[in-house]
C-alpha cells in the first residue's frame, strides 16, 4: 500500500501508532495482559503485514517518529528495533526460530526499565545510584519476569538476560551459537536505533553518524551487523534527511538498490528556504548527490508529509 493521497497516508500513521500504543500498554504493565506470548507474537504479525504493505513507507514514518520526539521512547525503541532486527534477519536468511527470537527479543529487551526507560528519556540531570542499578539488573530481571509470563522460549529469554553484554568479535556470526549470534545483532540494533533518538538531554545523531559509529573500529567480523543493517536500510535509510551537494536539504524518501544512493525528496533550495512543492530526486542518477546526514533537529520544517510520500508511490521498492 503506497501513499496515493492524504487519507492514505492518515491511514498507515495510524496504523503504526496504534501498533506503538499497544505495545506501550503491554511493556507498561506486562502482569495485566492475558496470554501475553500470543499478544506479542499479534504485534509481530501486525508489524509484518504493515512493513510487507510498504517497508520505505513503513521506515519512513517510523524514523520521523522516532526522530521527532521523546515521548513513550521505550515503546518506541521496541517498536524500530523490532523492525530493524526483523529486517536483518530477512537479509542474513535467519531460519524461522532464530528470526522470532531475535524480534520478540528485540521487542522485550527492556520490559523490566518501562517506566524508567521513558523517565530517562525525558531526564537532564546525572544518573542516580538507584538509576544506575536498575539499569544494571534490567536484563536479567527482564528474562526472568518473561520466565514468569509463562515464556517458555529458551532463546527468547537468553538473548533478553545477555542484551548488553559484548559479544565476541573474532568469530563469524554463522559460526557462533544461535545465542551469541542473535544477540551480537540485537547489541548493534539497540545501539543504533539509541544514538538516532533524541533525549531531553541530547539531540539524535544522524543515522549516518550512528553508523559509523558502530563501524568505527571495527576489528575482524565485528562489522558484519552493520554491513546488513545498511543493506537492509541504506545509509540514509527512508524518513531521514540530507543535505545535497548543491546545500539543498532533502528528506530520504526510498531506498534504492545501491544503499549509498537512495530516492530523496528536495524540501528547500540552496539558500534553506522551503520549496513550495518537494521534487523527486534520485541521487544514483547523478548531482545533487549526498553530501552528509542531518540530525533530525538540524531540520525545523513544517513538512507536507502526505504530499512527500505520494512522490515515491510509483517508484519500484528496492529489490532486497
Amino acid at each position: 500500500m503506497t501513499v496515493q493521497n492524504e487519507t492514505d497516508y492518515e491511514d498507515l500513521l495510524s496504523l503504526w501508532s496504534d501498533l506503538e500504543a499497544g505495545l506501550a500498554v503491554v511493556l507498561g504493565s506486562p502482569g495485566s495482559i492475558q496470554e501475553f506470548e500470543a499478544r506479542i507474537r499479534q504485534y509481530d504479525r501486525w508489524m509484518q503485514t504493515l512493513l510487507a504493505r510498504d517497508t520505505d513507507v513503513g521506515l519512513y514514518l517510523l524514523f520521523q517518529l522516532s526522530g521527532s520526539s521523546s515521548v513513550g521512547y521505550s515503546a518506541s525503541h521496541a517498536l524500530i528495533c523490532s523492525v530493524l532486527c526483523h529486517l536483518i534477519a530477512k537479509d542474513l536468511q535467519l531460519d524461522s526460530p532464530e528470526r522470532n527470537a531475535i524480534v520478540y527479543a528485540a521487542m522485550t529487551m527492556n520490559i523490566a526499565m518501562t517506566s524508567l526507560q521513558d523517565q530517562l528519556a525525558l531526564q537532564t540531570e546525572k544518573l542516580s545510584p538507584q538509576q544506575r542499578q536498575a539499569i544494571k539488573q534490567h536484563p536479567q530481571e527482564g528474562s526472568q519476569l518473561l520466565a514468569q509470563l509463562g515464556i517458555a522460549d529458551s532463546l527468547w529469554c537468553g538473548i533478553v538476560a545477555i542484551h548488553h553484554e559484548e559479544q565476541s568479535t573474532r568469530i563469524r556470526l554463522a559460526e557462533l551459537p544461535a545465542l551469541n549470534r542473535l544477540t551480537r545483532i540485537l547489541h548493534v540494533v539497540d545501539r543504533y536505533a539509541a544514538m538516532i533518538s533524541p533525549r531531553r538531554s541530547r539531540e539524535g545523531r544522524s543515522a549516518l553518524e550512528s553508523m559509523r559509529n558502530i563501524m568505527s573500529g571495527a576489528s575482524s567480523y565485528n562489522d558484519e551487523v552493520g554491513h546488513s543493517l545498511v543493506r537492509a536500510v541504506g545509509l540514509c535509510p527512508p524518513g531521514t534527511y540530507a543535505r545535497l551537494s548543491d546545500n539543498s536539504t532533502a528528506v530520504v524518501l526510498r531506498r534504492s538498490d545501491k544503499p549509498n544512493l537512495p530516492h530523496v525528496a528536495v524540501i528547500t533550495d540552496r539558500s534553506g528556504d522551503l520549496l513550495h512543492e518537494p521534487l523527486l530526486h534520485s541521487t544514483a542518477k547523478g548531482q545533487p548527490t549526498i553530501k552528509s546526514a542531518l540530525g533530525s533537529a538540524t531540520v525545523r520544517l513544517r513538512l507536507n508529509h502526505p504530499l512527500i510520500l505520494q512522490l515515491g508511490a510509483y517508484i519500484p521498492q528496492a529489490s532486497r
